[in-house]
């Protein structure tokens, strides 16, 4: 039976460097070679799905011929869904002949790593940020400082704050001139 539980990385380690290099069954090796195998799956995965669907979905494992996908949310769960025959027959007649399904699971981490990778979606971010989008009319600067005007000191001084944000010209100073 396979020993599942959490080991230490200095266990690994020391049975790893204990163990002849050349052996096949070195915990390092097999950590490595199930790596890259999880690593060309998800290159191949992703090629064969459609353009917006790629950042939005990984493959995380595939274990007992049963290869497991994480998708961002379950919109992308459902549209999977719909891709999974291609994929798996395309899989079947290429790198894994023993596939025998596809797991589908949500993992909503993928979705906070696409707004910070997507070089798209910083490109749409990017202007918004760059404009102040804090600023309000002059007519309604001009309201606020009349309801300053009227009010206690601490919403008074909201209200001029407020009303500061429209632009020098509608300052309580410019106004009494």
């Amino acid at each position: 039976m396979r020993d599942s539980h959490p080991q230490p990385l200095s266990d690994v380690l020391d049975d790893s460097l204990s163990k002849n290099t050349s052996d096949a069954k070195g915990s390092l090796q097999a950590i490595q070679r199930t790596a890259k195998a999880i690593l060309q799956l998800n290159r191949t995965v992703k090629s064969l799905l459609p353009a917006e669907m790629k950042p939005m979905c990984r493959v995380a494992n595939y274990r007992n011929h049963i290869l497991i996908i994480e998708v961002a949310n379950a919109s992308w769960l459902n549209r999977m869904n719909y891709e999974k025959p291609n994929i798996v027959s395309a899989l079947r007649s290429t790198i894994l002949p023993s596939l025998s399904s596809i797991d589908i699971r949500i993992n909503p981490v993928l979705m906070t790593k696409k707004g910070q990778n997507s070089s798209t979606n910083h490109q749409l971010v990017e202007p918004e940020q760059k404009s102040n989008p804090r600023r309000i009319s002059a007519k309604t600067a001009e309201q606020l400082l009349v309801l300053a005007e009227r009010s206690p000191k601490k919403l008074k001084e909201k209200f001029e704050r407020l009303a500061a944000l429209a632009g020098e010209s509608t300052n309580a100073a410019n106004r009494k001139r």
